[in-house]
């Protein structure tokens, strides 16, 4: 187990960038094209936004520019995402981001002048081109908090100095932040941040698991008031943008554009809190019975129900389960799958520098890319699973709507990939009689599927929330203050049945979520959703699929209630997520019924 470098990694462990651009230099003249493209919308539109046929030519224009800006960015962020200590790479990133806020300036006065028209006109505009009537419609739900064109092309230029915040914690956690080896026994342990993450954190060895959360721990630490100084610098501009633009909270303008309003998130956060963690302490001292563990502590929490049953699986392998387990989803959805092996759309590479976690990048007009460190563990299936989830959602989009209208509310974003895992369980049990077997399946489900989306990334909400009321009430932080607000959300939710070790309360280092707005509450809400809608597969088949595709297709045309409801779910009611945490319940009594049936216990000496 150690980390190259990204040269040596072999190439069919990558994926494939000259889908986006086959060269340097045509990526350079890409960069030319838009530049032009912005300056040609600029000198032609420019103080002429008139009347509802020069309001349909803009927003066509903008739409074509915006199209040719998503390769550009795409094959920076990218590139950059697998090696950020390339230098090649750094600055490329850098370069994009002076170009495409330079560009965001040039054209502000578009949504400026939009904004300026009675509402008559661009009602008009909408009948003219409906294709545009839902980005017109999103326009005006900005028009109370739209400032002055010269405010609004000035705050466009900064637009890289305000991802500033993001490139640091970045840079400070991937490039600067190095991790020595750890000892446990006398042996020597390698570490990083995807080692720990990928392995050290599931590992069955009590010893070295302990060990490296204690070492992983300890370099965190080192850097806790850097990134909590770059942290409220990001959140403090959020502040600052939302009182200049007359909202009520910081939290009104982040949920804006998600569509939805505070009790729907507010809920999330409220129910899960209180209800879920007890059907979550149950599966933690079961974890605890059957490891024989002196304590159950937060470095033990992710650790595998039978880790003498976890598989190896290998790349090819997980194309199979893929394949099998979504084949429900149909013929064309299948051959997106075998698409995105063959064609190396994923990177499947651990090497140093690379991004940690997993994610899903879907430009307009091309392919989507994913990124995952593949460590051979089983579990990984439904990481895939997951990310393959948002890879066939736009897929399906992009061909289906314009660019504007191709990407949902950020509500509904996580529905899709929490939707396959969900398929993928449901497949694997469907099609075992072993108790062994199925044990294993259910204790994934809960561990992976909603350990991960309702517990941790809820757990960051929770945080978020108490983080963003201290900002809303003109108040800072720092690393102390964090560590207190997060110790306190765990301590909370487990309510003294983990002990939250030394070393806990540094987790809001780790996740890049902070700075993509109220995004981690957004993991449980959309698995309440596909939690729903694959039960609705299971008892219904068919149909239910075929509506479930179309929700798909559907894009950002319609709001994450509209949306769940063509699934058949209500989501204006608090009774899915009730059902959700009902039927996790219910899967923890399943995992201790098998276990006892199964009878293996592990007791400690």
């Amino acid at each position: 187990m150690s980390t190259v470098k990204r040269s040596e990694v072999s190439i069919e462990e990558t994926w494939n960038l000259n889908d986006l651009f086959e060269s340097e230099a045509q990526f350079e003249q890409a960069i030319e094209e838009v530049k032009a493209a912005a300056k040609a919308i600029e000198e032609t539109y420019k103080g002429n936004i008139t009347d509802a046929a020069s309001a349909v030519n803009v927003i066509e224009a903008n739409s074509k520019l915006y199209e040719k800006i998503v390769p550009i960015g795409t094959y920076s962020n990218l590139a950059h995402s697998v090696d950020q200590t390339s230098s090649e790479a750094q600055m490329r990133a850098a370069k994009v981001g002076q170009v495409t806020s330079a560009i965001g300036a040039q054209t502000s006065f578009v949504q400026s002048e939009l904004l300026q028209l009675d509402e008559a006109i661009l009602t008009a505009a909408s009948e003219q081109a409906p294709q545009y009537a839902n980005y017109i419609r999103k326009l005006l739900k900005q028009k109370p908090h739209q400032l002055h064109p010269d405010a609004e092309k000035a705050l466009a230029a900064f637009g890289t100095t305000f991802n500033a915040a993001y490139g640091l914690y970045n840079t400070t956690k991937l490039v600067d932040m190095q991790f020595p080896n750890f000892e446990v026994d006398g042996k020597s342990y390698p570490l990083s941040y995807n080692l720990f993450e990928g392995d050290w954190e599931l590992e069955n060895d009590t010893n070295v698991r302990r060990a490296a959360f204690d070492a992983f721990s300890s370099k965190l630490r080192e850097y806790q008031h850097t990134t909590a100084k770059a942290y409220n610098t990001h959140i403090t501009m959020e502040k600052t943008a939302a009182d200049l633009r007359n909202y009520d909270s910081v939290f009104d303008a982040l949920l804006l554009h998600q569509e939805v309003d505070r009790s729907l998130y507010d809920r999330q956060i409220n129910l899960i809190m209180s209800e879920l963690a007890p059907h979550m302490r149950r599966y933690a001292k079961l974890l605890q019975k059957t490891h024989g563990l002196d304590k159950m502590t937060f470095a033990d929490l992710k650790i595998s129900l039978d880790p003498s049953y976890e598989p190896k699986i290998t790349v090819e392998e997980s194309r199979k389960y893929m394949k099998e387990g979504l084949a429900v989803l149909g013929e064309d959805y299948s051959k997106m799958l075998d698409r995105s092996f063959d064609e190396r759309w994923i990177d499947f590479a651990q090497n140093a520098g690379k991004s940690t976690g997993a994610f899903c990048s879907s430009p307009y007009g091309y392919h989507p890319y994913i990124l995952i460190s593949w460590t051979s563990r089983m579990n990984e299936v439904f990481v895939l699973a997951h990310e393959l989830g948002h890879a066939g959602h736009f897929y399906l989009a992009n061909e289906a709507q314009n660019y504007f209208n191709a990407r949902p509310s950020l509500y509904f974003i996580e529905a899709p990939s929490t939707m396959n895992e969900m398929l993928m369980a449901n497949h694997l049990l469907k099609n075992s009689t072993d108790a062994r077997f199925k044990r294993w399946v259910i204790a994934t489900i809960i561990s992976r599927t909603y350990y991960h989306n309702f517990v941790t990334h809820l757990l960051e909400a929770a945080y978020q929330r108490k983080v963003y009321d201290i900002i809303d009430a003109g108040g800072s932080i720092n690393a102390p203050k964090l560590n207190e607000l997060k110790r306190g959300v765990l301590e909370e939710f487990w309510g003294g049945i983990v002990e939250i070790n030394e070393g806990a309360e540094l987790t809001w280092m780790r996740q890049p979520h902070y700075y993509m707005g109220l995004y981690p509450y957004t993991y449980s809400a959309g698995l309440t959703i596909s939690t729903q809608v694959s039960q609705r597969i299971l008892n219904e088949g068919e149909a239910a699929v075929a509506d479930w595709i179309e929700v798909l297709k559907a894009g950002g045309t319609k709001t994450p209630v509209e949306l769940a409801k063509m699934a058949g779910v209500d989501i204006t009611t608090e009774q899915p997520l009730r059902d959700t945490i009902a039927y996790i319940g219910s899967l923890i009594d399943e995992l201790e019924k098998l276990t006892e049936e199964i009878g293996e216990y592990q007791f400690a000496e």
